[in-house]
């Protein structure tokens, strides 16, 4: 071969050398970089694809928990994702912070990240040093069911915590709603990795429970005043007399009771708290010493006090304690 031929060669392969060498090299600032690494992680996050996250090296799966938050459904929306600084902490590692905006609040998450080795011998290879998975505990008070994101989770029985994994970032929105209770909103935020947070979800008597209850209250102490009888039967509020009575005594209620409902002391179980109410008595008495007539016409406070379960149907069942 000609050696003006071998030299044309010799510089194409040259070009194409460096321009590999360009490539390999722009690739590993950005691409392949720790920075580029987290970048990856975090995209598929925000894409939902929880298999593709957990599948980058350094996020290891922990044994406690379960799985649930991981369903895409639960994931809270992920974007506007950007680097805000990569610092080279020297030894092979790096320190990672990311911003974004998760569930509509801005956010940051801090990620260190190891060298450990090349992919095809060119490309540099990175693993998390702390794994972005992390552990939700959720504890329900005085109820069971909660929704997380949107999403029902699985009965959590009352008064126990059950834990959940989940990624880094995320932000779990935990709440209950149902025909009589409810309980405020409550946000988990996992921010960094290895993070374990915990939640509570505090169900308590919704106000279409009271008011159904204090319905139902109104409507048997009213019933209570048809009774004739100093001392109504099944009934709180009652007057002794020792005068004889000339006509049957008359109940009205002056003040209804008003009705708190407090969780009871099981899950299920609530209570009306002891609270006052008034009620009237009137009916003409005769004096057992001197015979003289006079009218009883006076007050008469009482007090209720009752429990509160759910029958088959959901319908409120009322005991009196």
């Amino acid at each position: 071969m000609p050696p003006r031929i071998v030299a044309r060669w010799l510089v194409l392969l040259g070009v194409l050398l460096l321009a590999f060498l360009g490539t390999v090299t722009t690739l590993n600032v950005t691409v392949y970089s720790a920075s580029g690494f987290v970048s990856s992680y975090l995209h598929a996050v925000a894409r939902q694809d929880v298999a593709d996250a957990r599948r980058m090296p350094g996020v290891t799966v922990s044994a406690d928990g379960t799985d649930e938050l991981l369903a895409p459904a639960a994931l809270a929306s992920l974007t506007d994702i950007h680097l805000i600084r990569d610092t080279d902490d020297r030894g092979g590692r790096h320190t990672v912070l990311y911003g974004y905006t998760i569930g509509g609040s801005a956010g940051t998450s801090s990620f260190v990240v190891e060298h450990t080795g090349a992919r095809l011998g060119v490309f540099s290879a990175w693993r998390f040093v702390d794994s972005p998975q992390s552990l939700l505990g959720v504890t329900v008070q005085n109820g069971t069911g909660v929704v997380a994101n949107g999403v029902t989770l699985p009965i959590i029985a009352s008064g126990r915590m059950h834990t959940y994994r989940v990624l880094t970032p995320g932000r779990v929105v935990l709440s209950h709603s149902s025909a009589y209770l409810a309980a405020a909103k409550v946000t988990a935020l996992i921010d960094e990795p290895a993070t374990v947070a915990q939640a509570t979800v505090d169900i308590q008597a919704n106000p279409a429970f009271v008011r159904e209850v204090q319905k139902e209250l109104d409507k048997f102490l009213a019933a209570c005043t048809i009774q004739k009888v100093l001392l109504p039967t099944g009934c709180p509020m009652g007057e002794q007399i020792t005068d004889r009575l000339q006509s049957v005594p008359t109940w009205s209620i002056v003040s209804y009771p008003i009705v708190t409902i407090v969780p009871g002391s099981t899950a299920g179980r609530w209570q009306v708290p002891e609270t006052g109410a008034v009620a009237h008595l009137t009916v003409k008495v005769k004096s057992i010493f001197d015979g003289s007539l006079s009218t009883f016409d006076a007050d008469v406070p009482f007090s209720v006090r009752y429990l509160i379960t759910f029958a088959s149907n959901g319908s409120p069942v009322i005991t009196a304690q």
